[in-house]
């Protein structure tokens, strides 16, 4: 062979070498593409999924504070609500308490009554001897009324008639001087006990009107309020 032939079969493997060189640089630029796309593909999903669990948290979090804000309204207007409840009643309760203040006005049924309420503070007790309290200005009605009262009661419990020692150093509160007093008060009645002070009937205006106030306020809500 010549210079020329051999020159001839260099160039021609040279030419197959760098033929193969461009090819496998080729099957490894795609292979290359391929994994970053892939990567770059797995790397934009778990972007996404941050994502959509980041919305799928903050979404939560907007839920539950609309709960908890719809949960505190409705709990601010059922307090509202059960507070006007409230204040209607103890409206009418204010209202009954004025009118029994009027109760002591009229002095031929307020000395009856007086009467019947000692007779039946009495009844309840059942002792011999009894302490008597009441207001001052009832002092003289309430001392009126001791005998009947004694005698009543001794008849319909069929026992001999109690001594009845009338309070004079310590009294109930008295009437309230004005319509918005906030100083203690007592519309009117008796409190008798036992001398001993164990056994206490509280038979004041004011505390039946309590115990009625109590024993009919579920009805008295039912009528008002449905």
């Amino acid at each position: 062979m010549n210079d020329a032939d051999v020159s001839k079969q260099i160039q021609q493997m040279v030419r197959f070498i760098r033929q193969e060189a461009e090819e496998k640089a080729n099957e490894i630029s795609v292979s290359a593409e391929e994994e970053f796309n892939i990567e770059k593909l797995q790397i934009v999903e778990a972007e996404k999924k941050k994502i959509r669990q980041e919305y799928d948290r903050k979404a939560k979090q907007v839920d539950v504070k609309k709960k908890i804000e719809y949960s505190m309204q409705l709990n601010a207007s059922r307090i509202k609500v059960l507070q006007a409840q409230d204040d209607i009643v103890n409206s009418m309760k204010e209202s009954a308490g004025k009118d029994l203040l009027k109760v002591a006005d009229g002095k031929k049924a307020y000395k009856k009554l007086l009467e019947d309420l000692i007779v039946q503070s009495l009844l309840r007790l059942k002792e011999p001897a009894v302490l008597l309290r009441c207001r001052e200005v009832d002092k003289k009605v309430v001392e009126s009324v001791l005998e009947e009262a004694k005698k009543a009661y001794a008849d319909k419990a069929n026992v001999p008639a109690p001594k009845i020692t009338v309070d004079d150093r310590v009294f109930l509160p008295p009437p309230p001087k004005s319509g918005d007093s906030h100083e203690p008060y007592c519309s009117g009645g008796v409190v008798v006990a036992s001398q001993d002070g164990k056994i206490v009937c509280e038979n004041t205006l004011d505390a039946r009107l309590d115990v009625v106030y109590r024993q009919k306020l579920p009805e008295i809500r039912k009528r008002l309020l449905g």
